[in-house]
């Protein structure tokens, strides 16, 4: 039995221990905002915060999580207004919207670490998630306005 916090929740799962997070947090628990989308860690579809880092949940086994916290875009804000939130919104960033959870995750785990980031820094931090509709501009403008700065 595997237990940790999930969106600030309690949580037990009794899959085996080499299941994957991502299968655990979408099949088990039901929270299907995480996505799927390439099984091998390269496309970021799949990233939640794991002790407030970015981390690949298609990659982390279940018993890599015993006791630790996982943060969701379902638990980044009970209301959906958090800043990058609202900035997706503003910037209209998604077109197919896809891998926006896993751009938004990202996006907040830079903005904790680098409140105000420079277009290199967001370069840096977003450079493993992908987007296929190519949205990396209005992705930049939206964290530029989520931290305060010029869209």
């Amino acid at each position: 039995m595997a237990r940790f916090t999930l969106n600030g929740k309690p949580v037990e799962s009794s899959a085996a221990p080499d299941t994957p997070l991502l299968w655990v947090i979408r099949e088990d628990l039901q929270l299907t905002g995480t996505k799927f989308g390439c099984g091998i860690g390269q496309c970021g579809a799949c990233t939640v915060h794991l002790d407030g880092v970015a981390a690949r949940s298609c990659q982390l086994p279940l018993s890599a999580v015993e006791g630790k916290k996982i943060l969701t875009i379902e638990g980044l804000s009970p209301d959906g207004e958090h800043p990058l939130q609202a900035a997706w919104i503003e910037e209209q960033v998604p077109q197919c919207g896809y891998c926006q959870s896993g751009q938004i995750m990202a996006a907040a785990a830079l903005l904790a670490t680098t409140p105000k980031p420079t277009d290199a820094d967001i370069d840096t931090a977003m450079s493993g998630n992908i987007c296929r509709c190519g949205t990396y501009q209005r992705i930049r403008k939206a964290i530029h306005r989520a931290a305060g700065g010029a869209s």
